[in-house]
């Protein structure tokens, strides 16, 4: 029997985000679930080295990788959808509890308990993580949009940077002083940045 689970996790690349609005450049949740995990891996690390945390980066890299998985059965529900009302809110996420598990079981039983575990996550630290670097992923998203001149992503801009600064986590705030700026730079300008260093 061949087991299907990484060949539902290659699909990844055929669900597109921000369905609801027109983009310059589509994105899907393989490439904005890399984005999300090489984020996540920052903060964690920032975290560790700069604040004095314990958290494992590799861990948080991982479960950030998987964050969006589910969603190869769900599809990517719009922000505005999803968040509409506490009890659309609630039976979403049920959505993806099953399809969560209904992945997982498409592994060995031997591989099952290390998916599982990057899957449906419990640890509130690591999870907070990946949800400020979803959000920061998606700030992104709006930054490059408005940089190509789509103004269709100026309030998700306003939106995405309001969420991140009511998160305060101390190695997101770093994140946003030390790096956001240059996301804003043409690469002209990257490249004297560079040579600078």
């Amino acid at each position: 029997m061949a087991h299907p689970f990484f060949a539902y996790i290659a699909r990844m690349k055929y669900i597109g985000r921000w369905g609801l609005m027109r983009n310059t450049m589509p994105e899907n949740i393989q490439e904005h679930s890399h984005m999300v995990a090489v984020l996540a891996h920052a903060l964690a690390v920032i975290r560790r080295d700069q604040f004095g945390g314990t958290i494992d980066p590799g861990r948080v890299a991982a479960v950030a990788l998987y964050h969006d998985a589910p969603e190869i059965f769900t599809g990517d529900l719009p922000t505005p959808v999803k968040y509409a009302n506490p009890a659309i809110q609630s039976a979403y996420k049920a959505v993806e509890n099953n399809a969560a598990r209904r992945l997982t079981a498409m592994l060995p039983q031997s591989l099952r308990p290390a998916f599982a575990g990057l899957l449906e996550e419990e640890d509130p630290e690591v999870l907070a993580l990946v949800k400020a670097a979803d959000k920061l992923s998606a700030h992104l998203k709006c930054l490059e949009e408005l940089k190509a001149g789509n103004r269709e992503f100026q309030s998700a801009a306003q939106q995405t940077m309001a969420a991140l600064q009511s998160y305060q986590l101390p190695e997101l705030d770093y994140f946003l002083a030390e790096f956001l700026p240059a996301f804003s730079l043409t690469l002209d300008e990257l490249q004297a940045q560079a040579d600078q260093v």
